[in-house]
Order: C-alpha cells, then sequence, then structure tokens
C-alpha cells in the first residue's frame, strides 16, 4: 500500500512522543512491503533538534506553508491506498478536509492524545487540528486510547470505527544492553516536563532522593523550569537522543513512568515510554490508572507505589535479583503483544477489514513473531 502521513513530527522527538511512535509504526509498515510519505511542517523547535534528519523507511516532505505544500500533498492523497493525519499536527483541520475531498481509499485520524482531544471536542466541539463533524468522515478514528473512550467516539462523536491502536517499540533498537556509566543510578525518570506530572515527580522521585541521600536519581527530559530546586543527588539531562533510551533503561535499577492527568481520568493510555523501558527488561515504578494492569500484572511486571515510602521500599528492600526478575517478566510481555511489528499488522487489519478487502491472514506467534500464513 501507499500510506500517506500528516503528523507531528517523525525528524525530532525533541520535547514530544510522536516521533518514536510514527518511527516504529512507520519502520514496521516499510519492512512489510508498504511505501510511507509523511508531511511535516518545517518548525524552528524541531529543525534545531532533528535527531532523524532523513529516515530510510519513508519520503519525510518538510514544508514552511500550508499553501505552498497543497499541490504536492493534493497529489500524494489523490493515488494514496491509506491516508492519515495525527493529532497535533500544525495544519491539521485544513489536512482533514483535504483528505476527505482526495481520492484516497481508506481515510483515518491517528489520535495519539486522545483524552486530550476527546475532552476539547466535550468543551468546544474542536480542536486546533480536528472539530468533531469531521469524526464521521473516516473510515477508521484510530486511538492511543483503548477502553470505554472507543465507545464513546463512535456514539457521541459519530466515527464509523475507532480502533485502538496503543504505541510501540522496535524491538530490535529497544533490547536490555549493558549499563553505561552515564546513566547509571538507583531510580531514573525520563520524560518532558507537564505541570500536571510534576507534582507526582516530586512524591516519587525528589521525595525519595531527599531521604535517601547515599541513592542516586536520573532525570532526563526538556521544558523543566529554571526554578525548579533539585535534590543534590538528582542528575539532570536536557534532552536525550532516542538511540541512548535503551541504554538509560538498562542502567538503573528502577525506572519511573509518570502519566498526564488526562490519560489517567481516562485509562487504558499507555505511554511509549512505558513500552520501551519495558523492553529493555528496567523494572517500572509507575502511578496506577484504569486498565494498566490489561497491559502488565502488578507486582509481578510491574510496581505501582501509591507514595514516597512504597518508592523508598523498592530501592531498599527489593534485592538486584528480585528487581530482575520483574524487568525480565515484563520484557516477556511487551514482545508478545506491543511491538512495531504487531501495530503493523493491527494496522493493515483494521484498514483491510473497513474496506472490506480480501487479505493473507497473518498468525502471531508466542513471542510476538509474524508469520504469513
Amino acid at each position: 500500500m501507499k500510506i500517506v502521513i500528516c503528523g507531528l513530527s517523525i525528524t525530532s522527538s525533541w520535547g514530544n512522543g510522536h516521533a518514536t511512535t510514527f518511527r516504529a509504526l512507520a519502520r514496521a509498515l516499510h519492512a512489510r512491503g508498504h511505501k510511507i510519505v509523511f508531511f511535516e511542517r518545517d518548525v524552528e523547535w524541531y529543525a534545531s533538534n532533528r535527531d532523524l534528519p532523513d529516515p530510510n523507511f519513508c519520503r519525510v516532505e518538510l514544508y514552511e506553508s500550508w499553501q505552498t505544500v497543497l499541490p504536492k500533498l493534493r497529489a500524494e492523497l489523490n493515488d494514496a491506498d491509506v491516508a492519515m493525519v495525527g493529532s497535533y499536527f500544525p495544519d491539521g483541520i485544513q489536512a482533514v478536509n483535504e483528505m476527505c475531498d482526495s481520492k484516497a481509499q481508506s481515510k483515518t485520524f491517528y489520535d495519539i492524545d486522545t483524552p486530550i482531544t476527546i475532552a476539547k471536542l466535550r468543551e468546544q466541539g474542536k480542536t486546533d487540528y480536528l472539530t468533531a463533524d469531521q469524526i464521521p468522515e473516516f473510515d477508521v478514528f484510530f486511538s492511543f486510547t483503548g477502553g470505554p473512550m472507543l465507545q464513546e467516539i463512535e456514539q457521541r462523536f459519530g466515527a464509523r470505527h475507532a480502533v485502538p491502536l496503543y504505541c510501540s517499540f522496535d524491538p530490535e533498537r529497544y533490547h536490555r544492553r549493558p549499563p553505561t556509566k552515564r546513566f547509571t543510578c538507583d531510580l531514573s525518570y525520563m520524560g518532558t516536563y507537564a505541570p500536571d506530572r510534576q507534582p507526582k515527580l516530586e512524591q516519587l522521585l525528589c521525595a525519595p532522593a531527599v531521604r535517601l541521600k547515599s541513592a542516586s536519581f536520573l532525570v532526563a527530559g526538556p521544558q523543566y523550569p529554571r526554578n525548579i530546586i533539585w535534590p543534590v543527588n538528582v542528575r539532570r539531562i536536557m534532552h536525550l537522543n532516542p538511540v541512548w533510551h535503551p541504554h538509560f533503561y538498562s542502567s538503573s535499577r528502577l525506572t519511573l513512568n509518570v502519566t498526564r492527568r488526562d490519560m489517567v481520568q481516562a485509562g487504558y493510555s499507555p505511554s511509549v515510554r512505558l513500552f520501551e523501558a519495558a523492553a529493555c527488561g528496567a523494572a517500572i515504578a509507575s502511578d496506577n490508572w484504569p486498565g494498566l494492569d490489561t497491559f502488565f500484572k502488578p507486582g509481578e511486571q510491574i510496581l505501582l507505589p501509591t507514595g514516597t515510602d512504597d518508592v523508598i521500599r523498592y530501592l531498599c528492600d527489593i534485592t538486584d535479583e528480585q528487581m530482575g526478575a520483574i524487568g525480565n517478566s515484563a520484557q516477556q510481555r511487551v514482545l508478545a503483544e506491543h511491538t512495531s511489528q504487531i501495530r503493523a499488522v493491527e494496522f493493515e487489519n483494521a484498514v483491510q477489514a473497513d474496506g472490506q478487502k480480501s487479505a493473507a491472514p497473518v498468525k502471531l506467534g508466542s513471542t510476538g513473531q509474524l508469520a504469513a500464513l
């Protein structure tokens, strides 16, 4: 298939989780024989932080203004088998209109921020990248969030088919690596600053750091305000190139996952960092939310602290061997259910089912490896 995507970014992972998601999916689709064209607006903050300027698994069309890119976009859409607009695409509303008016065979939307999108649609009927009256036009509404919200997308907003397409990871890139001195610590956290996440980060990382003065802590991610005072045993990395993410997760005894408020309230919204960390065999401590137990088994594959004392107990009482067992179990789970290859098949199946197209059935083995029947 020829697949045309309008997305926030695929060339830069700076300050966003969209790039790694699009990279994993596009790379897996390319490996399965599909041709991908990705449209991305050339904005300053990504232009100066491009960690994958020229992907070898898709053709990137960078553009500066919507009017100048329109002729090229229209031409690509008109012979596309699948067209997709992603959430937070800067020209999203216009792009959806162009897609729906095109000859693309399957017209889809990929919401990587579903709870945020739906909250705005409930209140205002539109976001900067999507309006409520556009949703019934999509053949498939792919959502980062599963659970009850899919039913709301269909029943309240009129989507024909709302399908979960969770984030994923590339197992060739995300796997356990030897510990790296730069990232070695007792507890790590990777994530862009968000005001609604910061109180949990203070409770589950900074407060333990204050009380465990001999332990080491590491926080990686951009956009944290300069007035934040970190405990003396917390090291900071401003932005970490994705090539180093597996080394980061492989080098700490325990890594922390903290979820945005809207995602917690909606539930069934695993972050890409959660799967990437598990893929590297990291022991994960996470805030809890509805549906988390459908992705990992609490206590066996993930730890769910309720406060500072629990984190301190994990660091002081759980042995390295026990941490390793938790990480190994989580790794086996995501390899079986959440690789980018599996997502590519789910994408194909959703598009083919909607178009009532015949296709060779695909079987997923116990390890998540693909085998065409």
